[in-house]
């Protein structure tokens, strides 16, 4: 254990995906870190198994990009299956070109990418993993955190809970958690198909009174049932072994899988009263659950992670005052709020046990699919940021800034978060609305570690005179500047707009905002 006379930037309690993704953007900030967690070893069943394509971002700058590639599988799109087993509702992929840079939907192997992320922090060495260590007290004052384990105590100067729905230090803290008032059991199944071919390739939501459920395909072999259980049954008996097989066998042939893990879940939908008290923050299931039919849960947290990182960062780097944590509450909880009512209004389409309510139902929804209004790409679901750090009343302010290939210093094509580091960053089509920036702007956009880049179709990729620009392969970024209306924009380090300008006047007032946001 740390002698009390180490003082780290930041302490993390827990190192799920959650943690372990904090911790290592933490590091790659060069931060020192300390993370504590009670348990040996990575849990070796899947929790979740979908990701967004804001999330495999994140995992990019964690450095997982060969991993994203290879051990992710596109999710195929979903069909809802209404009581006469017809479809009712559908989500699509979105078609390329991918806004983000990496599909927009993918199904992964959580113990996979656990056990990846430990090892990309492992070479850190600014970075310390106490494992099989129990938190037993927390306590702080207006410069540090002190983390008492059994084994001694960790100095911090912030500290952050990843540890879970029970979290022992969101208890510690007194903070309250709201019932945002969904409760279900359901039964989670993850098999491996004995020939990978025998299932097609789609999920379903099996919305039938008589037993809804959901199947969905998997990386590789890997296939995934939820079960809803029906009012009287006993979570503790649903889930043995015999019943798991009885109850499959109304969605699949049991023959033709070998069931790695069961499990019987109740879930909630929950978000705490507070995000943080005094330098203690926290974060994923530490301080919101949500059921999983938006297959959100985990993208929350990482989404967490990604906006409370850079701030940190900044903080305590001197590049920032601590007032801009104050944002983070401001601009995850409302988001983490609208996602658990949207997976509430999904579970209540799926989980219908009315038979008449049912059919209604889906005489509704197919009805707007026959008129082109449902919405089918689930991406259109994910809202924005709307306030917090974001320029009030700018164009595109809170929406996430696409991410285009490009042609980089070195020739080679790369995507745009590979070659500009994670900071806040002034994205440009032209130098000449760069060339517009007053030099007390650029003077002081220098001293919170700002960047300049120039995308264009045609540039001579490199840098020049302290602007990078870059050869964009594939008019995204251009047509998303176009369809805003606007010449030049104002990143922030997790890739969210803060603003769009118009010209270099609006430029310049954007710029001013954000040194007033992080430096008052």
């Amino acid at each position: 254990m740390a002698s009390p006379n180490k003082v780290y930037d930041v302490a993390i309690v827990g190192y799920g995906p959650v943690g372990a993704t904090l911790a290592n953007l933490l590091a790659c900030h060069g931060l020192s870190i300390a993370v504590v967690e009670q348990a040996a070893d990575v849990y070796d069943k899947p929790r979740a198994i979908t990701l967004d394509h804001e999330v495999l971002r994140i995992f990019q700058a964690c450095g997982l990009t060969e991993l994203i590639e290879t051990d992710t599988a596109v999710h195929p799109g979903t069909h809802y299956l209404g009581v006469d087993g017809g479809i009712i509702k559908i989500f699509d992929p979105m078609p390329p070109p991918y806004p983000l840079g990496w599909v927009p939907t993918a199904t992964f192997v959580q113990p996979v990418f656990e056990r990846a992320l430990r090892a990309r922090l492992a070479e850190f060495d600014n970075s310390d993993v106490y494992l099989s260590t129990k938190v037993t007290d927390i306590e702080q004052d207006d410069q540090r955190v002190v983390v008492a384990t059994e084994n001694g105590s960790i100095h911090a100067r912030y500290a952050v809970a990843c540890d879970g729905a029970n979290s022992f230090v969101r208890k510690k803290l007194g903070i309250g958690l709201e019932d945002l008032a969904f409760d279900e059991w359901w039964m989670v199944v993850d098999a491996f198909e004995k020939n990978p071919v025998g299932h097609p390739a789609k999920c379903f939501q099996y919305c039938w009174p008589s037993r809804p459920g959901t199947f969905l395909p998997g990386p590789g072999a890997l296939r995934r049932w939820e079960i809803k259980l029906l009012p009287g049954e006993d979570p503790d008996k649903f889930g043995t072994a015999d019943n798991v097989v009885r109850v499959l066998k109304d969605f699949t042939d049991t023959s033709r899988i070998e069931i790695w893990r069961s499990a019987v879940y109740r879930f909630h939908a929950l978000l705490a009263e507070s995000w943080s008290a005094g330098r203690v923050f926290l974060m994923g299931d530490a301080v919101h659950q949500t059921p999983p039919f938006l297959g959100q849960g985990l993208c929350a947290g990482i989404r967490d992670a990604s906006n409370l990182a850079w701030k940190l960062a900044m903080v305590l780097r001197d590049q920032a005052r601590p007032s801009i944590l104050g944002s983070y509450e401001i601009e995850r909880k409302p988001h983490v709020r609208a996602i658990v009512a949207l997976a509430k209004e999904f579970g209540k389409i799926i989980g219908e046990l009315d038979v008449e309510k049912a059919k209604a139902r889906d005489r509704k929804l197919r009805a707007e699919l026959a008129e082109g209004t449902a919405v089918t790409v689930r991406q259109k679901f994910i809202p924005d940021i709307k306030d917090g750090m974001i320029g009030t009343g700018a164009k595109a302010a809170g929406t996430l800034f696409p991410q285009p290939h490009v042609q980089g210093p070195s020739g080679a094509v790369v995507r745009l978060d590979d070659v500009v580091p994670p900071a806040f960053t002034i994205f440009a089509k032209a130098s000449d609305t760069l060339e517009g920036l007053s030099p007390e702007m650029r003077s002081r956009w220098k001293a919170i570690g700002g960047n300049y880049v120039v995308v264009s179709e045609d540039a001579n990729h490199g840098e020049r005179d302290g602007v990078l620009y870059l050869r964009e392969t594939v008019s995204l970024l251009r047509d998303w500047l176009a369809e805003n209306s606007i010449e030049a924009v104002v990143v922030r380090p997790d890739h969210y707009v803060f603003g769009g300008a118009q010209n270099a006047v609006f430029l310049n007032s954007l710029v001013a905002d954000v040194l007033h946001a992080t430096r008052s």
